[in-house]
């Protein structure tokens, strides 16, 4: 796995490509301390992977993010910072970052780094525990154009929400095995695998 490491400390980018490359399966390939630059090299050095910080001089890794993807819709982007800011989480999911990490829990980084490299998305349960109310504080989204029903809106809404299965059945007059069900054919419809991408799913078209 190849990795492009951005972060406007210099020794902060040391300590990560140490890390990283302690794992026989990571190669740091570059790495930079300022958005602009990671631009550049992520367009000529082609990394599976760009683990960069947000608050940046010259340009912040969520605009540098957000240019390279722009550019390259199957860009893996993890980010990883010290702030856990409702805008920045907001803009990383928007954008469609394959991850949002906090610099404390280096202990996550390379398997964030492998289940980001296997297709999967990955966010700290410190920013999981924001989203429902990042939701519930947007407006709702309208997912029509995806096939999704009014009454499956309904039950993916509500999983946003963070409500269990029996919580979205008391609330809908539902039976717990038709939320279940529902949850199942929603998921098809959308290529997701399991109710956390379903909310992220639904921040991002909200």
């Amino acid at each position: 796995m190849r990795v492009l490491v951005v972060d406007d400390d210099k020794l902060v980018c040391v300590a990560l490509k140490t890390i990283l490359e302690a794992d026989g399966d990571i190669s740091v390939v570059g790495t930079s301390n300022n958005g602009k630059e990671a631009i550049e090299l992520y367009n000529s050095l082609k990394p599976d992977i760009l683990l960069i910080d947000i608050r940046m001089e010259t340009m912040t890794g969520l605009e540098a993010g957000e240019a390279i993807l722009e550019r390259d819709k199957k860009a893996k982007i993890l980010f990883l910072t010290t702030f856990s800011d409702d805008e920045y989480i907001i803009k990383a999911l928007k954008i469609g970052a394959k991850g949002y990490l906090i610099k404390q829990n280096f202990q996550c980084i390379v398997p964030s780094l492998k289940a980001v490299y296997m297709g999967q998305r990955v966010f700290g349960d410190d920013i999981i525990s924001k989203i429902p109310s990042l939701i519930n504080n947007s407006n709702k989204a309208d997912l029509s154009a995806f096939g999704i029903t009014e009454k499956e809106q309904e039950i993916i809404t509500l999983v946003a929400e963070g409500l269990s299965n029996k919580e979205i059945a008391n609330r809908l007059y539902l039976s717990e095995g038709t939320v279940r069900n529902s949850i199942t054919t929603i998921l098809e419809k959308l290529n997701l695998r399991d109710r956390t991408q379903l909310a992220i799913f639904y921040y991002k078209n909200r």
